[in-house]
């Protein structure tokens, strides 16, 4: 990092970031010597500690993401880390630690993908945890994701049961141990025999190998059907997972795996069993209440929750091998790149 500083607050002038300046391959994720961000009212400036890598930034990188990205940009849609400078009215302070995702994070502006990010100070949750730092850069989006997707796209209640559809995905994973905590009874799936073990490890009750036909599955168990399912693997596996619902249950659609966000010809009548909700979620940071984060890193600390990392990347310069292991997709969990 530059040791010249910026006139007035003392950090820095220039930081190191990893930019995409035009779309394409691996090769497109350079290093380069930015400007810091500079405070402006409203936003936080932020000391990155670590980030999750993500399809979403994977995407970005090869310009399939929202038509509305430019570039130049620094990719990267969560991030931890602790406050470097925010407006006095903000209830934030310098040092304190904090967690932000989402909100046009790297796509809009720039993301996470550097020594200081610079985010509305709306979606920048504060907490207090001695987890290392690894551990944090995995939570905020696959967390955020999985809580609302049971909450305010499920409304899942003790005692239910829960199917998710893509079980080995980050945000899968995540859903499973939430869900257990909250007492519900799980189903999940995976495409490959061998991680049913993976699945059980994690807490999951029924792990379940998708063939494509997971309703005839779910109905040998359930055979009434289940009381909830969250769809991550999308437009061809949701007709199938609509048919393992009881009547009165909920599906929420929250990701697609398949990468087919479209279903073309949709009709409601053809695909939607009488009597069974079909939702979606795609909230944002503060759908995550600080509070509820706090309790999360409590049960974390304690074991209750499990955190699925994937792999731990520390610099920069690791930022291409994490998109290129996420891209192979052989291990289950998050990348996680540290800044030390």
């Amino acid at each position: 990092m530059s040791e010249s500083t910026a006139a007035g607050d003392g950090a820095p002038a220039t930081m190191r970031a990893v930019v995409v300046t035009e779309t394409g391959g691996i090769e497109k994720l350079v290093i380069t010597e930015a400007p810091v961000p500079e405070p402006k009212p409203g936003w936080v400036r932020i000391k990155v500690k670590a980030f999750g890598v993500n399809e979403s930034e994977v995407t970005t990188r090869k310009g399939e993401s929202d038509p509305l990205v430019t570039y130049p940009r620094i990719p990267g849609i969560e991030g931890v880390g602790v406050v470097d400078h925010a407006d006095e009215d903000s209830g934030l302070r310098p040092g304190q630690q904090v967690a932000t995702m989402m909100g046009g994070m790297g796509r809009s502006y720039d993301g996470s993908y550097a020594e200081y990010m610079l985010v509305p100070a709306t979606q920048v949750i504060p907490f207090a945890s001695d987890l290392p730092w690894e551990t944090l850069g995995a939570l905020p989006e696959m967390f955020q994701t999985a809580y609302g997707s049971l909450t305010t796209g499920l409304d899942l209640q003790p005692g239910q049961s829960l199917l998710i559809r893509g079980g080995t995905s980050t945000v899968g994973l995540s859903a499973a141990t939430l869900a257990k905590d909250m007492g519900a009874t799980v189903l999940s799936t995976t495409r490959k025999p061998e991680r049913t073990e993976e699945l059980r490890t994690i807490g999951v009750d029924y792990p379940l190998v998708d063939d494509g036909d997971i309703a005839d599955q779910v109905r040998q168990l359930y055979p009434d059907g289940i009381d909830a399912a969250l769809e991550l693997v999308g437009g061809p596996a949701l007709r199938d997972t609509l048919r393992a619902l009881r009547t009165g249950g909920t599906v929420c659609f929250t990701g697609s795996l398949s990468g087919e966000w479209v279903i073309p010809e949709f009709s409601p009548f053809a695909y939607i069993p009488s009597g069974v909700r079909l939702t979606v979620y795609g909230g944002e940071a503060a759908d995550l209440p600080a509070d509820v984060l706090a309790g999360q890193l409590h049960a974390i600390s304690e074991g209750r929750l499990r955190v699925a990392v994937a792999g731990v990347y520390r610099g920069l310069e690791r930022v291409r091998d994490a998109q290129t292991k996420l891209e192979s997709g052989t291990t289950p969990g998050k990348h996680v790149v540290v800044l030390d």
